[in-house]
């Protein structure tokens, strides 16, 4: 059976740093010294990774990479205090980069943190890399295989032969192949569950184990039972739960999930609803789902 891969952003960086960290700075002349410790015992979470850098007009830096699933508006406060512990802690000036993976809404994502007090100012510029905007080719050309998992859901990676193609560049390198869990993952935002199967021959079972997975179906529950609790009445739960089930269906199976909504939406009996939260996790195909509601 295939094990769920090691998916942290430390290993994907790791794969080709020196491609990577031209590719998200820019920055021709760039190379990687080392990947530091990136643990500041101030704050209660390690920022993804650290890496000293140097190039021959800048001199040595260091450059902060943080990889979110989807933007957090808390994000501009924490890349300000990232880049600040970072340079405190090594002595190096930083170059920040936030690295968004999927879409959340049409809001604009700021590129710096901001604060005014009684006429005291503070910035924290940062770049910002939204991966849906990135074009699909660069992956391949440059090449950048620390993107290869995420290729469904780069601009233009929708297509069913791209996919294939990241796939088997996977299956081929032994230090890539692993990563295949992730590329399973996020195809399922793009094909349905059937077509993933059928192309990686996967258990969809495995997939499950993913924590990306598991993160994202937290998050669709987590979003209706917020708005059920602020509502705080027995209708605003069933809501709650009606909108989490929506968010959990269109990542699963995408268009076709949303589909079952009006159905859904029929269903008032809170106990079902709960019912119907907890199959969702555990069904390997829409027609499974269909017949279940």
């Amino acid at each position: 059976m295939t094990k769920p891969a090691d998916v942290s952003t430390k290993r994907l960086i790791g794969l080709a740093p020196d491609n990577w960290v031209k590719w998200v700075t820019q920055i021709p002349d760039i190379t990687v010294g080392e990947i530091l410790n990136s643990e500041f015992q101030w704050i209660s979470r390690e920022s993804d990774v650290l890496i000293r850098v140097e190039s021959q007009q800048h001199g040595e830096f260091l450059l902060l990479n943080e990889l979110q699933l989807r933007y957090n508006p808390k994000m501009p406060r924490r890349m300000r205090a990232y880049a600040g512990l970072a340079e405190e802690k090594y002595d190096l000036p930083t170059y920040p980069v936030l690295i968004n993976i999927l879409k959340a809404g049409n809001a604009q994502i700021p590129t710096a943190y901001v604060s005014n007090i009684a006429g005291l100012y503070v910035r924290q510029d940062y770049r910002v890399i939204n991966l849906w905007e990135v074009d699909v080719n660069i992956v391949f050309d440059q090449p950048l295989p620390s993107l290869l998992p995420f290729v469904p859901i780069l601009k233009g990676g929708e297509n069913e032969s791209i996919i294939r193609e990241a796939l088997q560049i996977l299956r081929t390198d032994e230090q890539l192949n692993q990563l295949e869990t992730v590329l399973a993952f996020f195809a399922t935002f793009v094909l349905e569950s059937s077509l993933i199967q059928e192309i990686m021959r996967w258990d969809m079972a495995v997939l499950r184990e993913s924590p990306w997975y598991q993160e994202i179906l937290r998050e669709g529950e987590a979003r209706g039972e917020a708005r059920g609790e602020a509502r705080g009445e027995a209708r605003g739960e069933v809501r709650g739960i009606q909108t989490g089930l929506e968010t959990s269906l269109e990542i699963k199976f995408g268009n076709s999930g949303l589909e079952l909504m009006p159905i859904i939406y029929e269903v008032t009996d809170l106990q079902r609803l709960k019912a119907i939260q907890q199959a969702i996790k555990t069904v390997n195909s829409i027609d499974e789902f269909r017949q279940l509601l």
